[in-house]
């Protein structure tokens, strides 16, 4: 389908919803409706249903650990666990990393992300270190595939994550909810692979780290649990 014609198809959904019928907003009705608990609730039980268990050792973790986090908000993980300031305080750590990229000055390329999906290695050698400190929970935004088989290696668990909450994530980390997601795409193990595959054919990278579909799910609610 065509930008023109993509851009009809959604004006005529748009039609059909009567939103160009009665286009205004009441201000006190949307008061009542935006934000309702239900439906933020609803939102959260979503958002931790689309998380992604690539990989797992201790999850999900004891609620009252002694935690170590990067990336995760310290009043939003106060609720699940004693937060600590250094990693060998810590009998677990949670590191949220976000899918690598190369920025690109103008052009078509500054308007998305794109270059190679591999780590830096200073940063895997940082959380490598980390990793040898105190097991490990690595969780990644895959806004688009990323390179990690050496993190992915190290970690006691791994998540994916696709635009969650910290308050989503430290549910399913801790067990109040379960992870359901499954990868839409292959996680590629080096980027040797990715540039020998063939670029128009989807999951063509030879030994994937996790292949399309790849998703694990808890198997009782208190399997794995890691004990303060």
């Amino acid at each position: 389908m065509s930008w023109r014609g993509a851009s009809l198809f959604a004006l005529a959904c748009q039609f059909t919803l009567g939103l160009f019928d009665d286009p205004f907003v009441d201000p006190g009705r949307a008061e009542e409706i935006v934000g309702r608990a239900e439906f933020t609730a609803a939102g959260l039980e979503v958002q931790a249903a689309s998380l992604t268990l690539l990989k797992n050792g201790p999850l999900p973790l004891a609620e009252g650990a002694r935690l170590y986090a990067e990336g995760v908000d310290p009043a939003v993980a106060a609720g699940y666990a004693k937060v600590v300031a250094t990693p060998g305080e810590a009998d677990v750590a949670v590191v949220r990393l976000a899918a690598p990229y190369e920025p690109r000055a103008g052009g078509f390329e500054a308007f998305f992300h794109a270059g190679s999906l591999a780590f830096p290695r200073e940063e895997i050698e940082r959380i490598g270190g980390l990793q040898r400190t105190v097991p490990t929970v690595v969780r990644v935004y895959l806004e688009r595939p990323a390179v990690f088989p050496e993190l992915a290696g190290g970690a006691a668990a791994v998540v994916g994550d696709f635009g969650a909450s910290d308050r989503a994530l430290l549910d399913v980390l801790f067990g109040r909810s379960r992870p359901g997601g499954r990868l839409p795409f292959e996680l590629p193990r080096s980027m040797a692979a990715v540039e020998a595959s063939r670029s128009d054919v989807p999951g063509d990278t030879a030994d994937p780290l996790y292949p399309f579909g790849h998703g694990l799910s808890y198997r009782s609610a208190t399997a794995g649990r890691t004990s303060p």
